[in-house]
């Protein structure tokens, strides 16, 4: 008899969903199912129709949106014009994750490495046809053209301004829109990393996938063939991320040392949950520090495992804060480096902030791979529709990039509110605020939070500046928007103009919620926050 399969298809934003779904797929195999994972964009929809059976692994990004890489799925499953019987035939499961055990783990893809490294390694930038614009799959190699920190030298936080340079990319982009941008691990933990695998960094190897009937393995996780160690460890496997239950789970499976597996079953467990925690989750313990603590069981990890074992380096996404009609064939973002510290003796630091940070193309050509894809705020259309923007810190770079385009496009009616801790540490763009100030072409109201005995933030601005927030919105249509943190402004600054409807606009209280609620629906307020 055929062997039965099964076809796990999953929507991720940050890898729980595929975590999750790859699980289920170990979990199918080792039951002699025959399986495939695949992100939900990269399989053929149309083919569904041939699938007798299927498990959904999906998660939400943002207020409820699906993931990146479910979105042509969900408006192609959603065609009006589909037959009502298209998956009769199709036995289906839906998931939001799961958490089932394990003892014997197939690998999914097997590193069958070469005896002599190639002449030519595919892992070397080379210049490639254009193919239209660049995607997750197929970025753009861009060229860093300057690196310039703008924070004050004693400021607590060091923030860049990073301009690339997209000539010839096919990329176009608009005020609102986000740069997705795919980092790399730090030289040196690649090194550590390599050395308490026992792995040759240099060694060269063909992905080869188990299952006869998954896609090529290369074009799956995205990796040359063949491909180095050191590019796999580098460019691809989240070594810097904090290992999920599943880790643990399989590095205990792998584990030949009594003591170590022990203790990593103990830390996969459920009741071992409240010391997984304490131990990785609250100090932000990274992979490869794990590995290091369990010196005897990342020593027998065989490298075929190691692509189950940890989870690919998800690509960031930065908004935009430039122009193209102010900076053409250019991209800027603002950086704000990630550092802090835990319990452990080395500070926790960002991933991709970091890497941003150390590239120095004063010291010789960098590229950075990227792509662009459609944000969550949208300007509007009208030339005469005022815009009012509340940014708090490094939330201010989307603005920048919309007040030069509408400048640029002779659009008058920019109200921006920003907020940071001092005029002489983090006043991004100052000078350029001021001067568009200066020729009429923006209206600008700073909060600085530290200079004064009592903090003052953007939220207390707006309620200064009530009447005008009344008159913008109420008498000539204009679009709110709010970008920064996520722990404290959307509240407050949706306080702030709750009151200042009902003090201006002589609103009860449900009354002043009912006209924010519109002003969301409608989509003339909108926010892009992050924790």
């Amino acid at each position: 008899m055929a062997r039965p399969q099964l076809l796990v298809l999953f929507g991720s934003q940050t890898g729980t969903a595929q975590d999750a779904a790859e699980r289920l797929g170990r979990e199918a195999r080792r039951r002699g199912l025959g399986c495939r994972v695949q992100a939900l964009d990269a399989y053929p929809v149309a083919n569904l129709i041939h699938e007798p059976l299927a498990i959904f692994v999906c998660a939400t990004a943002g207020q409820g949106d699906p993931p990146d890489n479910m979105k042509s799925f969900w408006r192609f499953i959603f065609r009006k014009q589909l037959p009502h019987t298209s998956l009769c035939q199709l036995d289906f499961a839906v998931l939001g994750f799961g958490d089932s055990s394990y003892a014997n783990l197939p690998a999914r893809f097997t590193l069958q490495f070469l005896q002599e490294s190639p002449s030519r390694s595919p892992e070397e930038p080379h210049v490639a046809e254009p193919r239209g614009a660049p995607t997750e799959a197929r970025p753009f190699l861009a060229p860093v053209v300057s690196n310039q920190r703008v924070t004050g030298p004693t400021h607590f936080q060091d923030v860049r301004l990073i301009e690339f340079d997209i000539a010839g990319s096919g990329i176009s982009y608009t005020a609102g829109d986000v740069v997705l941008i795919q980092p790399a691990n730090a030289a040196q933990h690649v090194q550590q990393f390599c050395q308490v695998l026992g792995l040759d960094p240099d060694r060269h190897f063909l992905l080869e996938p188990q299952e006869p009937g998954e896609p090529d393995a290369p074009n799956l996780v995205g990796l040359p063939q063949p491909c180095s160690v050191r590019h796999l460890v580098s460019q691809y496997l989240d070594i810097a991320s904090v290992p999920r239950r599943s880790f643990f789970e399989l590095l205990a499976c792998l584990s030949p040392h009594e003591l170590e597996r022990e203790k990593l079953m103990e830390l996969a467990s459920g009741p071992g949950q409240e010391e997984r925690h304490e131990y990785c989750t609250r100090p932000r313990r990274t992979v490869l520090e794990v590995l290091c603590d369990f010196p005897h069981s990342a020593a027998a990890v065989p490298p075929d495992y190691l692509l189950d074992l940890i989870p690919p380096i998800r690509p960031r996404a930065f908004s935009i804060a430039s122009s193209l009609l102010v900076h053409p064939s250019r991209l800027q973002i603002l950086v704000a480096v990630v550092q802090y510290r835990t319990r452990l003796k080395e500070p926790r630091r960002g991933l991709c902030s970091s890497w941003l940070a150390s590239l120095d193309p004063a010291q010789g050509p960098v590229q950075v791979p990227l792509w662009v894809r459609p944000g969550g705020l949208t300007f509007p259309d009208t030339p005469d529709t005022p815009v009012i923007m509340v940014g708090a810190g490094t939330g201010v770079a989307p603005f920048r990039a919309a007040v030069q385009e509408r400048v640029a496009q002779g659009r008058t009616g920019n109200y921006l509110f920003f907020g940071c801790r001092r005029r002489d540490q983090d006043f991004y763009w100052e000078a350029e605020w001021q001067l568009l100030e200066a020729r009429g072409c923006l209206a600008l109201v700073t909060a600085f939070s530290r200079e004064q005995e009592y903090k003052v933030y953007v939220q207390h601005r707006l309620r200064e500046h009530g009447p005008l927030v009344w008159e913008l919105l109420d008498r000539r249509g204009a679009c709110l928007y709010l970008a920064g943190n996520a722990k404290h402004l959307p509240a407050e600054v949706s306080e702030a103009v709750t009151a200042i409807l009902q003090r201006e606009g002589r609103l009860s209280g449900p009354e002043a919620a009912a006209y924010l609620a519109r002003l969301e629906r409608t989509r003339r307020f909108q926010t892009e926050t992050w924790a």
